[in-house]
């Protein structure tokens, strides 16, 4: 009889993916279907939790745009008291857990109240991005590196970024949650040595039905990302690997 990993009092943090459900792995719907509970961030997508089984509690415990529907201390002590309680939980992160998803606090509240906890990693954003751009993330010769942020700060305060570490012209830069800083993101890399004509790609709803890729230059980055409500999640992609080649059906505009 195989090992069960999905035990009562078990939590799992699980990779969503981007919104697409077919991007989900096998594991991933599996832990879904078995879930007593499911924690599911604002940015898991809506044909993602159809898969969760009628009768199963939802929790949102999403964090989008500033707007914080439970401070992550809430939500350890939530997961942590449904497995208390018993419950096979799962708990739902947008991408995957281990990128810019603040697993470590919640897998820090588990151990420390004793409880078992695994995680199921999932298709991160900027993977997605560059598919749907039919492009790649690194390129031979060119883009020999490939690097995450996150441009997200406190209210009020400066990105603190090493820029002239990421203004290297042998790198992509993925910029997460970068919409409202696509600004001083190409200010700075410019002023870092960039060069202005740079690639860049914007990814809008990933995946998602509603999904729009964005193409241009570096310094024209901050026009391209206006056009971008605050409501829809956007990953910045900069770099000679993401020129790739513009598809029609999913190309919005381009700028030279």
């Amino acid at each position: 009889m195989p090992h069960d990993d999905f035990t009562p009092g078990t939590v799992w943090l699980v990779g969503a993916g981007p919104g697409d459900p077919d991007l989900l792995t096998r594991k991933a719907e599996r832990l879904i279907a078995r879930a007593d509970i499911v924690f599911f961030d604002a940015l898991v997508g809506p044909a993602v939790l159809d898969l969760v089984p009628p009768g199963v509690e939802r929790v949102s415990v999403g964090k989008r745009s500033g707007r914080h529907s439970k401070d992550q201390g809430t939500i350890d002590e939530l997961i942590v008291a449904a497995a208390r309680g018993a419950k096979r939980v799962v708990r739902l992160k947008g991408g995957d857990p281990s990128i810019f998803g603040r697993s470590t606090e919640e897998i820090t509240a588990c151990r420390a109240a004793g409880i078992a906890v695994r995680v199921c990693p999932g298709i991160t954003a900027a993977s997605a991005a560059a598919a749907s751009g039919v492009a790649s993330l690194t390129l031979r010769g060119l883009a020999r590196q490939l690097t995450f942020v996150t441009a997200h700060a406190k209210a009020g305060e400066a990105l603190d970024l090493d820029w002239a570490g990421l203004a290297g012209a042998d790198r992509t830069l993925a910029v997460y949650m970068g919409r409202a800083a696509a600004a001083e993101v190409s200010r700075s890399l410019i002023a870092a040595g960039r060069a202005a004509d740079t690639p860049v790609m914007i990814a809008v709803n990933v995946s998602l039905p509603d999904e729009r890729i964005i193409r241009g230059r570096l310094d024209a980055l901050a026009f391209l990302a206006a056009a971008i409500s605050d409501r829809d999640p956007a990953l910045l992609l900069i770099g000679e690997a993401v020129a790739g080649t513009a598809v029609a059906t999913h190309v919005e505009y381009e700028v030279a």
